[in-house]
């Protein structure tokens, strides 16, 4: 504890005598300042003990004396000591009235105790206060990294909580509560998610106090939070909550601060095993698309438990301002300028997606699998697990959000796209790869965020012809037949519209038309001659069709 005014009355070489303020004698003193200034107000900062000899005040004038004692307690000063036997043999009653009226207390300093002697009271009662605060913070570092070692970040919660008498909540980066000490803990630090992701908004490191009383953000929450980001990114990947009744001391401004960083190195890896851990995971992921799925289990021994062994899902995602920073880069590589560094999207929507899955594993305790693949991220989950299902609903709140009027084929460069293979095994790891990728070209030409494979293999392959490419090529095709039918000498569009809906039977066809069966023939010679091409070819008759398809009105 720093020294309060009552220490120093009870020190026994002091000799100090209370004359005024009895009942606020257990303020803390931050330091004892002599001044015989008439307004030494401007040279404090506030809790002060003041020493006087009144060698320049009328100490015995009641109104002076009012003004000058309000003065002083206005600027924080908490303590007035006046050294008898000096100026005056007796505290003057001005001044012991002043300091009544205005609850400042007021010490009598003997003759024989020099000022120097209450100075140096006071700076040692502060540097043993301070030594027991570092002591303190020291010994709670050591359990800190004590229970850390043995039992993880829940000990190193359960050890925080007890060094600064509330409780601890660890988050992941999506601001879900990972951990929380005392378990009653848990309700509270689930409120505070969302100022936990407007902290990972901060650059980091960053930190925030909310809570606390007369908070109205929390006003169910009486006790002052600190929010504190972890990790040594730009991007916060965690971060650590402390709620404690009041403002946290030395000591355990210490402990959180040791907790802090041990908090980061157990959960963030170093940069070089981060790296190995990325080869190991790319090198996993090539042997399994080679169809090499014993030496892909070989590599990863228990790395990623069961999740080379049971059915999983292929997810491959992309970003088109990924794209579109690939293409410059090999644009100014062909023109022999130096390209810029992409980075693989580390801190947009593929990076986004990223944190979105491996937290969804960790909180499932499953195992994932994340490989940068040049512009583009592969994910390994498993099939029916909470990463798939996170993906998932990541995309579906992502095109939520988007304008109805927007799309990727518009150009949104912050836009994310990303297809799902069916479930699979690990020999047929490669095929699923080649339908994630499927999937998402799928996903990329209806303006989609994300399409599954199953999904475009059930449905129709009608809305693959929205594409524009295909619109093009259909109106060329179409062209000159239109164009005939626009002189008004005959119906060509049509004809082969219900020739070929009725697979090539005249008399069907012609009923369908309302006209003979000749004069049908007749019309489809007309249109191999426009053409150029006959309508024996089953690849005209395909094409035909689809371009009658694809410019068919919606």
């Amino acid at each position: 504890m720093p020294p309060t005014l009552a220490s120093l009355v009870h020190h026994s070489a002091l000799k100090l005598t209370v004359r005024a303020g009895e009942d606020r004698l257990d303020v803390p003193v931050r330091w004892a300042h002599v001044s015989e200034l008439a307004d030494p107000v401007p040279y404090m900062e506030g809790g002060e003990l003041l020493l006087i000899t009144a060698l320049k005040l009328d100490a015995e004038d009641p109104e002076a004396m009012h003004r000058y004692v309000k003065r002083l307690a206005g600027a924080g000063v908490v303590g007035l000591g006046f050294a008898v036997g000096v100026n005056y043999d007796d505290v003057p009653e001005a001044l012991v009235a002043a300091a009544r009226q205005e609850g400042l207390p007021l010490l009598e300093v003997p003759r024989r105790t020099p000022f120097l002697a209450i100075s140096k009271a006071v700076s040692a009662a502060i540097a043993a206060d301070q030594y027991r605060a570092v002591t303190a913070g020291f010994a709670a570092q050591r359990e800190l990294t004590r229970r850390t070692l043995a039992d993880g970040p829940e000990g190193l919660l359960a050890a925080l909580a007890a060094q600064v008498d509330g409780w601890a909540a660890l988050y992941d980066a999506s601001g879900a509560v990972v951990a929380t000490a005392p378990e009653w803990a848990g309700r509270r630090a689930a409120r505070l998610t969302a100022d936990v992701q407007r902290l990972r908004e901060r650059p980091a490191p960053a930190s925030s106090v909310v809570g606390g009383a007369g908070n109205t953000e929390h006003p169910e929450n009486a006790d002052r939070v600190e929010l504190h980001s972890l990790g040594t990114s730009r991007r916060p990947r965690s971060a650590l909550a402390v709620g404690t009744a009041a403002a946290l001391g030395t000591a355990e401004r210490y402990a959180v601060h040791s907790a802090i960083a041990l908090l980061t190195l157990t959960t963030e890896r170093s940069r070089s095993l981060h790296e190995a851990g990325l080869r190991i995971d790319a090198a996993v992921l090539r042997m399994l698309l080679a169809g090499e799925p014993d030496h892909a289990r070989t590599v990863a021994g228990d790395l990623y438990g069961g999740l080379l062994d049971a059915p999983f899902r292929m997810i491959v995602a992309e970003s088109p301002a990924a794209r579109n920073r690939a293409a410059t880069a090999a644009a100014q590589t062909a023109a022999g300028d130096a390209a810029p560094e992409t980075g693989g999207d580390p801190l947009g929507t593929l990076g986004a997606l990223v944190e979105v899955v491996e937290s969804a594993a960790a909180r499932a305790g499953e195992a994932v699998l994340v490989v940068p693949d040049g512009e583009r991220l592969v994910v390994l989950a498993t099939d029916g697990g909470a990463a798939v299902a996170a993906c998932v609903e990541h995309a579906s709140a992502l095109e939520a959000a988007r304008p109805a009027s927007e799309s990727l084929a518009g150009g949104d460069e912050e836009s994310l796209v990303v297809g799902l293979s069916a479930p699979s095994g690990p020999i047929a790891a490669s095929a699923a790869y080649k339908q994630a990728q499927q999937a998402l070209s799928v996903a990329r030409r209806r303006g989609r965020v994300c399409v599954e494979h199953e999904h475009v293999a059930a449905g129709s392959v009608l809305p693959l012809l929205a594409d524009d490419a295909v619109r093009a090529f259909a109106d060329g095709l179409l062209r000159a037949l239109r164009d005939h039918d626009a002189t008004g000498r005959g119906d060509l569009v049509a004809s082969v519209r219900a020739w070929l809906s009725r697979h090539g039977q005249w008399d069907a066809a012609a009923a369908d038309l309302g006209v003979h069966r000749h004069t049908l023939r007749y019309r489809m010679r007309r249109v191999e001659e426009i053409l150029g091409r006959s309508l024996d070819d089953p690849d005209v008759r395909m094409e035909l069709w689809l371009a009658l398809k694809a410019t068919a009105p919606d």
